[in-house]
């Protein structure tokens, strides 16, 4: 199939499959590399608005330098996250993914200093600890990618008083929702252990909006044109 000739549904096809529980590692790593080519482009067709989402919010809390900001960009796919935040003023980056195919694209963005290798879960996050003023992870927190678990390993890169930030799109399926739910107690056993504290908590109603036409002329199912999405910014703790 040419770029051209994808639509929304080859697209919704992709998405579902990043979803698939207990999916082997390798498998996720050879799904996101086949699918470097066109990610950037096949999310600009649902309109994708999750990393300026992701800046916005942080942007409206974060009151220090950006240019002196240190920042992780855990499951950095293509840099997108990065680029936007280029545009406020951030330049220091340090990128982490599980796809070497999306790593290749983030370097070409020429903002990283680092890119590494890893997929969260089975690799430890390769992040130094303590280190990072800002941590960020942009919808790899759902069911078939990064576990849950994964938060403790942002909170511990990020420097004491360090903004984390992590989104994920709230899709209706039953495992997803239960994801959510093991997720959001993990937060709040980190804030009642001291790690952190929350500076926001925001619901989204179109993190993904999908257009009303698919690209073949076919008209989308009303109840499938708009996704929302949770925001979480956290502080690290200063102790």
């Amino acid at each position: 199939m040419s770029d051209c000739s994808r639509t929304i549904a080859d697209v919704k096809t992709l998405l579902q499959s990043t979803w698939v529980d207990r999916q082997e590692p390798q498998e996720r790593r050879q799904l996101y590399d086949a699918w470097a080519d066109t990610y950037e482009q096949d999310h600009t067709l649902m309109n994708y608005r999750a990393p300026q989402l992701a800046v916005d919010f942080l942007c409206e809390h974060f009151s220090g330098n950006p240019e002196e900001a240190l920042v992780l960009d855990v499951a950095c796919g293509s840099g997108w996250v990065a680029k936007k935040m280029a545009e406020r003023g951030f330049k220091n980056f340090e990128g982490v993914d599980g796809s070497q195919a999306m790593l290749d694209l983030a370097a070409k963005t020429g903002l990283y200093k680092d890119l590494r290798l890893a997929l969260l879960g089975p690799d430890p996050l390769p992040a130094q600890t303590g280190f990072f003023d800002v941590v960020m992870i942009v919808g790899a927190l759902v069911a078939g990618s990064a576990p849950f678990s994964v938060v403790r390993e942002l909170c511990i890169a990020a420097k004491p008083g360090g903004f984390i930030y992590m989104s994920r799109s709230n899709h209706r399926a039953a495992l997803d929702t239960k994801y959510k739910e093991h997720l959001e107690r993990e937060l709040q056993l980190m804030e009642e252990e001291g790690l952190w504290t929350p500076v926001g908590i925001k619901q989204v109603d179109r993190y993904v909006e999908w257009p009303h036409q698919d690209t073949n002329g076919a008209e989308v199912p009303q109840e499938e044109l708009v996704i929302g999405a949770t925001l979480y910014l956290y502080k690290k703790s200063i102790r």
